[in-house]
């Protein structure tokens, strides 16, 4: 059987990472970074630049130059007037449809950007391991609601990959530090993302992981700051 593939699709940078050897490890690019941005450019040819080369494109093709589209995942036009207003490139649809986005006179969708992201990682982690592996775990915000859970998915089917399990981000971060080993107890889990800023309040114990409550602000996050000093400026 083949590994299992473990993908953080965040707002702002993704990682993709394997358990194997009975630890997890995070799959390096060819730069040696062990993160890459989130940020797709369609090119008017057809190609599609990903990540690192992509951020080099925002300045001088801010308009198909795609970023921070997880903020529009499984969203209706009427549910994001504030988050878009932070973006250069244009969002269409009526206010009771799903977000698209109008790149070189098309529409598509925020989950084929997700999907050509999530097909650069997939590519990544094969050329490292040196095997063919198409099955994932993708993590997603404890507030995820069903209509953005499955709009995660819907992005990892587009591309190509078996998408064998949804998780929220506070279980993995707890699972990945090792918590469960530890006994019963109650925690807070902080996700200062570059989208959002959460908090999951967790109950762990005989192997469950248990979210008793969750609260946030999903404009408080990397982005945001960076767009109060841009207003500053």
């Amino acid at each position: 059987m083949s590994k299992v593939l473990g993908i953080d699709l965040g707002t702002t940078n993704s990682v993709v990472s394997v358990y194997e050897g009975g630890e997890s490890r995070v799959l390096a690019q060819a730069s040696n970074a062990r993160t890459t941005p989130s940020i797709v450019c369609f090119q008017e040819d057809g190609s599609i630049i990903v990540g690192e080369a992509a951020r080099n494109l925002q300045v001088t093709q801010p308009t198909n130059t795609l970023y921070s589209v997880k903020r529009f995942m499984g969203r209706r036009m009427n549910e994001v007037a504030s988050e878009e207003k932070l973006v250069p490139y244009r969002l269409v649809g009526r206010p009771d449809e799903y977000c698209q986005i109008m790149v070189h006179k098309q529409r598509i969708t925020p989950q084929q950007v997700s999907a050509a992201l999530l097909k650069h990682l997939h590519q990544l982690a094969e050329h490292e391991l040196g095997e063919a592996c198409n099955r994932v775990v993708i993590t997603v915000p404890a507030y995820f609601n069903d209509a953005q859970r499955q709009a995660t998915r819907d992005a990892g089917q587009i591309a190509g990959l078996v998408v064998e399990r949804i998780i929220n981000e506070p279980t993995a971060a707890a699972l990945a530090y090792g918590i469960e080993a530890r006994g019963q107890q109650t925690l807070v889990v902080f996700d200062f993302g570059g989208g959002t800023f959460d908090l999951s309040a967790m109950r762990i114990g005989d192997g469950k992981f248990e979210v008793l409550g969750v609260h946030g602000n999903s404009h408080l996050g990397g982005d945001d700051f960076d767009q109060r000093i841009i207003d500053i400026v």
